[in-house]
């Protein structure tokens, strides 16, 4: 049975309207509806954008925001184990050993059996490690850090490192 033999004898019904608050949209461009009022789809929106910056800006070092993380940690705490530093960070074991693993492949950091518990591994950056953050660092502060501090203020940004500081504390 065709399509057109099915619908036969079924009643039309009335076509509705779409709402009148909905905006006009250029073609290919979708109405977002409900989603622009999601916090949680905001946040990872403006978390690609930021990351995809991150990424341009720190291009030369070819550092992920992740791995810069690890590097700013291991500098502001030597000699912790990687079970700390990736529960600091929120970052999966496994996920973790890789990454330590690629970062250690470029020389940038060391793991060393910890002497207190044969389990542990502690870290701790290389000279290269820690020129490669002075460099990664330098390259935040001048262009990444600097283009969001002027798209939001001095004052927004302060807000908002308090804000998404107590939703990742709180919530």
């Amino acid at each position: 049975m065709t399509s057109s033999k099915a619908a036969v004898g079924k009643p039309l019904r009335a076509r509705k309207e779409a709402p009148a608050a909905e905006p006009t949209h250029e073609a290919g461009e979708l109405a977002m509806g409900e989603l622009a009022g999601l916090l949680g789809y905001a946040l990872k929106r403006a978390q690609l954008r930021v990351f995809e910056d991150f990424l341009h800006c720190v291009a030369p070092v070819q550092l992920t925001p992740a791995q810069f993380s690890v590097l700013l940690l291991l500098d502001a705490n030597p000699g912790r184990n990687q079970t700390e530093i990736a529960t600091t960070l929120g970052i999966l074991r496994p996920n973790f050993v890789a990454m330590l693993d690629a970062l250690e492949g470029r020389g940038l950091c060391v793991r060393t059996r910890s002497p207190n518990d044969r389990r542990s591994h502690i870290l701790m950056l290389t000279d290269k490690g820690r020129a490669t953050l002075a460099r990664a660092k330098k390259l935040v502060e001048t262009q990444h850090e600097a283009r969001l501090v002027e798209l939001i203020g001095d004052d927004n940004r302060t807000a908002l490192l308090a804000m998404l500081a107590k939703i990742a504390r709180e919530f």
